[in-house]
């Protein structure tokens, strides 16, 4: 994310040279909408990964959440200072009903792992009030939290309603759940892959993929996005 936050600050030093003037470039990029994905492999690729990492040795899931959301407030700050004013941030989905967690740590390849949904949630909480406080400390920025977890909750609640047959397995993979190896070069995936809530091991499909997008565009429910959804946001 820093090294994402330094070719930002490259590409608004374009962006000046550009339009002419400071003024004009800030005028510019006030308009324009971020969206900010960010945790998913926090957790997946490094707390849940004790063999290769001590950071779930060193901290408590509540402990690891405020180090994660400390650092992501700092750089959120710094894209604002570079100029972003309509800032979307997207919580973590459900990494626990991933295939790769079913197929380690679920017992009957279905249930999902609560521990590390737990810890997502967490994070989410802790997202989602950070939202609130950036609103509140910068009045001329829009910031707002789409709640992946929960629009995710959904699609595994009731599968069928969205178009969805298999949601423990991966499209294209190898192993229990096709989660144990990710999708190979050259590998024949499913035929019906929209019937698939996953792509592969990690990753929704595209049709899931589309629904949350959907969602967080134009929220269906109440609690898809705060405070606003996408498309107010655009409209402000």
């Amino acid at each position: 994310m820093n090294g994402q936050l330094t070719n930002y600050q490259t590409t608004v030093s374009q962006v000046v040279n550009i339009l002419g003037d400071e003024y004009t470039a800030a005028n510019y990029l006030s308009k324009c909408i971020y969206s900010l994905g960010l945790g998913s492999n926090d957790y997946l690729n490094n707390y849940f990964m004790p063999q290769y990492y001590s950071t779930s040795r060193q901290y408590t899931p509540e402990q690891y959440a405020d180090v994660l959301i400390q650092q992501y407030a700092q750089q959120i700050r710094t894209l604002y200072n570079y100029g972003a004013r309509k800032v979307v941030l997207i919580g973590v989905g459900q990494i626990g009903c991933s295939p790769n967690e079913l197929a380690q740590n679920s017992p009957d390849g279905t249930t999902c792992v609560e521990r590390i949904n737990y810890a997502n949630r967490l994070f989410n909480d802790r997202l989602r009030s950070l939202v609130g406080e950036l609103n509140n400390n910068f009045p001329d920025g829009r910031f707002i939290y789409i709640n992946a977890y929960g629009i995710f909750q959904d699609l595994i609640s009731s599968p069928s309603s969205y178009g969805f047959k298999v949601t423990n397995a991966g499209c294209c993979g190898v192993g229990r759940n096709n989660g144990q190896i990710t999708c190979l070069p050259l590998q024949t995936p499913c035929q019906n892959r929209n019937e698939y809530l996953f792509w592969d091991a990690f990753h929704p499909g595209e049709a899931a993929n589309v629904i949350i997008g959907r969602r967080s565009y134009s929220a269906q429910s109440s609690s898809d996005a705060y405070p606003i959804d996408i498309r107010r946001l655009a409209q402000l």
